[in-house]
């Protein structure tokens, strides 16, 4: 068994939180890992980088002179390369750059990734922050009490307008649903910081193979 420790908007520690490390993967694969941080990196990428070939540019395909005689260097239609105006040689094409990775694989990562946390004592459980209204002040001085001004992902048990507005214009804070937590929101932050409501899910989606 693991232990997280539970913290009040304040700072102080009032409690640990047990859970069995075998729930999360037992140990934490290194390669698992970049494969999903690769993965999902690939799959944020456009690919709609286009230039045009020396087919593709406007121009007649008639030789510009003859080949000899002219005294000057010989020379092809005006749609080459090496002309101004010309087609690019390795001309670009939209491509995809998306890659998959089976659904057990990428909960699989995430599992590991918050056990990774854990063990590196950067995942805590918050107790007690429930803002009425959006408030940016209160949670910034939450997130100093608790050492994560300078990053994390918070993690709260579906969408909680009060405080996502609260800390959304915070830099290096993400605040999202914990079942759209991934391997890649927890490995781009330095902490990991589950509502106690949040933490609950996370372990019953663990029990019942539900989550990413």
């Amino acid at each position: 068994m693991v232990s997280i420790p539970i913290y009040n908007p304040a700072g102080e520690k009032i409690g640990d939180e047990q859970i069995d490390e075998k729930l999360l993967g037992g140990t934490v694969s290194a390669a698992l890992l970049k494969q999903a941080v690769v993965m999902y990196h690939a799959n944020r990428r456009q690919g709609t980088a286009k230039t045009k070939s020396r087919g593709e540019v406007q121009g007649s395909s008639r030789k510009l002179y003859r080949q000899k005689g002219t005294g000057r260097a010989r020379a092809g239609n005006l749609r080459t390369p090496v002309r101004k105006g010309g087609g690019h040689t390795f001309a670009k094409a939209p491509r995809d750059f998306r890659q998959l990775m089976p659904k057990k694989m990428r909960r699989l990562a995430r599992n590991q990734a918050v056990l990774s946390k854990i063990q590196s004592d950067d995942a805590l459980i918050l107790d007690g922050f429930k803002p009425s209204a959006p408030k940016t002040k209160p949670f910034a001085q939450m997130l100093a009490a608790l050492s994560a001004d300078r990053g994390c992902v918070l993690a709260t048990p579906g969408v909680d307008a009060n405080l996502y507005r609260s800390g959304r214009n915070i830099p290096r804070t993400e605040i999202l649903d914990v079942a759209e937590l991934n391997a890649m929101h927890v490995l781009s932050r330095r902490k990991l910081i589950f509502t106690r409501e949040a933490f609950a899910r996370f372990c019953a989606s663990l029990d019942g193979g539900k989550g990413e």
